[in-house]
């Protein structure tokens, strides 16, 4: 029998194959959109025209009165205020607030709460006059504290500014990045009472100046404390890595983590790219590549930008993972200094990333986006799920809002955190999700990207999936919270030590304690305890100790009267939060 066989037939065949492989992938890992988004800021009520500021000015997307809307802060040229825009159902409205900023050439703004009140406070550096730091006293009204923070009066060329707590104290400490040749950066340590020291020298950090443009506080190494990362400008000066050894001090480890490079660097982007819950690093450079650090598990980084295709090869600035489309991987969106005048360059890129550890740029999907940009930060103005991108253009009519208008075919979660014994930002927080086994991981800053303040939010796309497994938070205090089958398309609030952890739920014998407690807390549990702390309600560490056995007497008799949390370490290694009144 002969067979005839016809190359239509076999071209047929195969479309039909793909086609069938095309349904397969969007079943399993969500429906293909088109990333679509378009310039909204005026329509939404936005009008801030910023004059020209030598590198530019930062931008921040954040809900700075907690209704629950993602308000904009924009930084400004100088002469110009500071515009604070509140969010209200969608639309943008100016709020004046009792902030005095004119004739303040301002780079970064951050909402921090540096109390733990529960209120965020407001922190502004400047190249030519300072540092400003605001005090919400409630209902946004604010109190100029500069003066009594203990911070330097000096006018010195600041530039950005993140918040970490470095030494787990339970209160955010500030990095600011000062860009000169031999200013040092300046670490700021948060003492608990509405001030500051300059820890620097106590902390080990490098006496000299590296010409730095910005920071962010991450976790590269997963020990469960905050290191800093700095981008420095001018090829003279290499980037610096510093490691928290847990005791208060940093080791500067650029070198031997393979991240001292001596580029132009401006924004230090943080995120895990490949979702193996390590951190990586996107690092913005002027028309030579920009730098893609992936986290190597082992304490390195290797760069991977030519490999993931996002090197940008123009004047990059500020830049922000995001998932646009929830299609349960990280784009990539960078700005840049081109307004389109040359053609050679990018004015900026949106990365859409391919699920298979590389990236192609889809600049269709951000349409006439010509502008000389700097600060970029993501939101979500309307509250559905898909983040919008804002960017603080100079020299422009307006800022830049990109309304995201993908199509709604996939599914989302966001997370939002309050610390107890941590921070009450939950700053420094990894969470994971789990759906059908695979994971998604996120870190949270404050101050982030170039001169940039993200939402509080952070957004999990969830493709077409109704439930996510699993949502875990490790907290810095190294409290685990787990929370199983959450449904999708919700706001989900966390509060440090309101559930159990995976070990507690699954492993751990239950612990009995006395509460409210006198004078001795006496705790008995199946598992031998090894380490206990003990904080006040405002995250401050008053006691720890270690311990061995079952049965853990502690006397607390010298304590005021109010709410403590106990944590407890097993010799197994998980751990337990107890929530305790003292009479």
């Amino acid at each position: 029998m002969n067979l005839i066989f016809s190359s239509s037939y076999i071209k047929y065949d195969f479309e039909v194959m793909r086609y069938a492989w095309i349904l397969i992938l969007m079943v399993f890992n969500g429906a293909v959109a088109q990333i679509s988004f378009a310039e909204s800021s005026q329509q939404v009520g936005i009008l801030a025209s910023c004059g020209y500021t030598f590198l530019g000015n930062g931008i921040s997307f954040y809900d700075y009165d907690n209704d629950g809307w993602d308000d904009i802060t924009i930084a400004s040229a100088n002469g110009d205020p500071i515009y604070f825009y509140k969010n209200i159902n969608g639309n943008f409205v100016v709020h004046n607030l009792n902030v005095v900023t004119e004739n303040l050439s301002a780079k970064q703004v951050n909402w921090v709460d540096i109390d733990n009140d529960g209120d965020h406070d407001l922190f502004i550096t400047s190249d030519n006059s300072g540092v400003k730091l605001y005090e919400n006293l409630g209902n946004m009204i604010m109190q100029d504290i500069t003066a009594s923070s203990g911070m330097l009066p000096d006018q010195l060329p600041y530039y950005g500014a993140s918040w970490g707590d470095y030494n787990n104290d339970g209160f955010l400490d500030a990095f600011v990045s000062i860009r000169d040749n031999f200013i040092p950066n300046i670490l700021y340590k948060n003492n608990g009472n509405k001030t500051f020291t300059l820890a620097n020298t106590e902390a080990g950090l490098l006496s000299t100046g590296y010409m730095s443009f910005c920071s962010a506080f991450l976790d590269y190494d997963n020990d469960g404390d905050q290191d800093i990362y700095v981008s420095n400008d001018k090829y003279t000066n290499r980037n610096l890595m510093y490691r928290n050894n847990g005791d208060g001090t940093f080791t500067e480890v650029a070198q031997e983590t393979g991240t001292d490079i001596s580029i132009d660097a401006m924004t230090v982007t943080v995120g895990d790219v490949n979702k193996d819950g390590w951190l990586d690093m996107y690092i913005t450079n002027d028309p030579n590549d920009s730098v893609l650090f992936v986290n190597n598990g082992d304490g390195t980084f290797t760069d991977m930008a030519q490999l993931y295709n996002v090197t940008f090869n123009s004047t990059g600035w500020s830049a922000v993972f995001l998932d646009a489309d929830n299609d349960m991987d990280l784009d990539l969106y960078v700005s840049g200094e081109n307004n389109g005048s040359i053609t050679s360059q990018l004015s900026s890129a949106f990365y859409q990333n391919n699920s298979d550890g590389t990236f192609n740029l889809n600049n269709a999907a951000v349409p006439n986006d010509f502008a000389y940009s700097y600060g970029n930060a993501i939101g979500d103005t309307d509250n559905d799920g898909y983040p919008e991108i804002a960017v603080n253009n100079i020299s422009h009519s307006n800022i830049f809002l990109w309304k995201n208008n993908t199509p709604d075919t996939n599914n989302w979660l966001k997370v939002n955190l309050e610390g107890t014994v941590s921070n009450r930002q939950g700053i420094g927080s990894f969470i994971e999700i789990s759906i059908n086994g695979e994971k998604q991981f996120r870190y949270t800053h404050c101050g982030e990207g170039y001169l940039s303040q993200n939402s509080q939010s952070e957004f999990f796309g969830a493709g077409q999936n109704t439930t996510v497994d699993y949502v875990k938070v490790t907290w810095l205090s190294g409290i685990e919270d787990i929370l199983y089958n959450v449904p999708v398309n919700q706001t989900l609030s966390i509060v440090e030590g309101s559930t159990l952890s995976i070990q507690d739920n699954d492993l751990v014998s239950k612990m009995t304690y006395n509460n409210p407690v006198d004078e001795i807390l006496n705790i008995t549990s199946q598992d031998s305890i090894s380490d206990y702390k003990i904080f006040d309600a405002l995250g401050k560490e008053i006691l720890s100790g270690k311990s061995s056995g079952s049965n853990l007497s502690i006397n607390v008799k010298h304590l005021k009267q109010g709410l403590y949390y106990g944590w407890l370490k097993t010799e197994t290694g998980f751990t337990k939060t107890l929530k305790l009144l003292k009479n």
